[in-house]
């Protein structure tokens, strides 16, 4: 059974009271955000208060003892911790490790795994629902398209709207766990990948482009490929290093005004190597620029 808890004070499953303590303080002033200002360090350290939390309790760690990350909706505890985005850890923690957890237990092996949310307090019911993080490829949340994701073993082909945003949540519904008959949801908190040649402001995205130095002096047809399909796009004589074009409707869809964004090109001059041109060609540069 994974017992992720201790992974994160870095201690081992049979450490005594005080040598948890020991742990928590070295790795609390080491990630400590008045200290630490890498990134990730406030929420790792986060982390580690919410361990020590429960691990620190002693009926808290029985509990977590008896039933390990199947608390957590069987993720380990760091995944656990940054699925829930901005909702305070230990409110979660809280209402997972009250009473009446330990009424429900594991039964000839087939086990019950909490979801990421703990009891309703409302109703005094398990809250099945699954919290997990899935990272997509641009092209992908700009054109929409299947996604495939492994959880729990389990696999599952999502369909990714077009225009999704990091942070944005996707609900499979019937896809978390499942008690008495019921089932709870799965999820799934996105975060875009980053792409080699666009980059992404709200609905609109942009991407450079390397324009030879004839076509920005003199002006020309460049064949741009894009997300979408491959463009012409009329270059002015002039044009200078850094210099945007804007091709309307290029960018990401807004599911909500249901209108793409525009798309940026921007410039980027390419300069010939200097020793490969002619020598009176090189002598006319010379002179007159």
């Amino acid at each position: 059974m994974s017992k992720s808890l201790y992974e994160t004070l870095e201690v081992s499953q049979d450490a005594s009271a005080e040598e948890i303590k020991k742990s928590y303080r070295r790795l609390a002033r080491k990630y400590h955000p008045d200290i630490n200002k890498e990134a990730g360090a406030e929420e790792k350290f986060k982390e580690i208060n919410a361990a020590y939390e429960i691990l620190s309790d002693e009926k808290k760690r029985k509990q977590y003892d008896q039933f390990g990350d199947s608390m957590f909706g069987g993720q380990n505890f760091h995944d656990f911790a940054r699925g829930q985005g901005n909702v305070d850890l230990s409110d979660i923690l809280d209402q997972i490790f009250r009473e009446g957890f330990g009424g429900f237990s594991r039964f000839g092996g087939g086990g019950f795994g909490f979801g990421n949310a703990g009891f309703n307090s409302a109703r005094n019911q398990p809250n099945l629902d699954i919290n997990a993080q899935i990272t997509i490829p641009f092209e992908t949340a700009i054109l929409g398209g299947t996604h495939n994701v492994s959880l729990q073993s389990n696999s599952y082909d999502i369909k990714i709207p077009a225009g999704v945003k990091s942070g944005e949540t996707i609900r499979l519904r019937g896809k978390g766990n499942a008690l008495n008959g019921q089932n709870g949801d799965l999820l799934l908190k996105v975060t875009v990948a980053p792409h080699p040649e666009y980059t992404r402001s709200e609905d609109s995205l942009t991407k450079k482009i390397d324009v030879p130095l004839k076509i920005a002096l003199f002006g020309g047809k460049l064949e741009v490929p894009t997300l979408y399909k491959t463009i012409t796009l009329k270059i002015p004589h002039d044009t200078k290093n850094g210099q945007r074009f804007r091709v309307k409707e290029l960018g990401a869809f807004n599911r909500k005004s249901k209108v793409n964004g525009d798309l940026y090109l921007e410039a980027n001059v390419v300069l010939p190597d200097s020793e490969s041109l002619p020598k009176p060609l090189k002598s006319a540069l010379e002179k007159y620029l």
